[in-house]
């Protein structure tokens, strides 16, 4: 009775070691390409290159573009948070604070001080004006001989 439960036992270990061999075998797919193999563990999905080399396989790890892919998706979600932070404080900063323009009667006050230095200056432009027909040089006489 002790063999028979030890010859079962030992079947049951065999089965499942057979199993995980299998398994193994399976996990890893191996494809031709120009320049060698491309070998893919289909449990992880990662990818390695693989060349011959004086008759051996010689593999080492491919950039996984997944990776990669999501990395820059992360790095994209992080500045989009950013600048939604900035959008949202400069909304938030222009609702809250008095608006920068002049007030009605600051800019009367400014159109007046124009209008005044306006018409000072067209005075004095008037006066030279003047000055200069006054003091006109006297055309040369024409000989007369």
């Amino acid at each position: 009775m002790r063999n028979l439960i030890a010859i079962a036992g030992g079947l049951v270990i065999l089965s499942l070691t057979g199993a995980a061999l299998a398994q193994n075998g399976e996990r890893y797919r191996l494809e031709r390409t120009e320049d060698g193999y491309v070998r893919m563990d289909t449990t992880t999905g990662t990818m390695s290159i693989c060349r011959e080399r004086s008759g051996q396989l010689v593999c080492t790890l491919a950039a996984d573009e997944r990776t990669a892919y999501q990395d820059d998706i992360a790095d994209l979600g992080e500045r989009l948070k950013t600048l939604e932070g900035r959008i949202a404080a400069l909304e938030a900063g222009g609702k809250g604070t008095a608006s920068e323009l002049p007030s009605e009667e600051e800019f009367e006050q400014t159109m007046g001080m124009m209008e005044r230095f306006f018409r000072r200056f067209m005075g004095i432009v008037r006066d030279f004006e003047k000055e200069e027909k006054s003091v006109q040089p006297e055309p040369p006489a024409q000989d007369r001989t």
